[in-house]
């Protein structure tokens, strides 16, 4: 179960300006960057191809692309809050800023940290705009930090 449970959006408001989650571990796989390529047709060798990846990259192993690591922001967010079940509609508004300071390598384990930044209230929604730093275990710096907006229809 999600470290913060809501009982209403409105509740929300009481973690504006705090971390609210960080999230458990995640392994990203080789064959999860396989399938990301076959999914977005990025075919590009230091994602797909180890053995050139292991000569040639400076990484020394094939990484992960940086939008597959943005994409399982969906997935941890599932694991710091439990919406409201009046909550008929969470859209993903999008990304103020997003950048990727360190490669995710096959087979590392990431997290999410999550911060609530800031929470408006629309007419329709609720519009809550979350820090998010994913962070590789072991790793100096993170691997993706993004300012990511989602709205909240009841």
């Amino acid at each position: 179960m999600p470290p913060i449970v809501l009982e209403t959006l409105q509740s929300l408001k009481n973690y504006v300006g705090r971390e609210i989650a960080t999230t458990d571990w995640f392994l990203v796989t080789q064959d999860r960057i396989r399938q990301f390529a076959e999914a977005t047709e990025d075919h590009q060798w230091i994602h797909v191809d180890p053995e050139r990846a292991g000569r040639e990259s400076p990484y020394g192993a094939t990484i992960a692309h940086g939008f597959l690591t943005l994409s399982l922001l969906s997935y941890f967010i599932k694991q710091a809050i439990q919406v409201p079940r009046d909550v008929r509609l969470s859209v993903n508004y999008g990304l103020n800023r997003v950048r990727f300071p360190a490669p995710v390598r096959a087979g590392t384990e990431i997290r999410a940290r999550i911060t609530l930044q800031s929470l408006k209230e629309l007419p329709d929604s609720v519009e809550a705009t979350f820090g998010v730093s994913m962070e590789g275990k072991a790793a100096a710096k993170p691997c993706c930090v993004a300012e990511w907006i989602v709205r909240y229809y009841i």
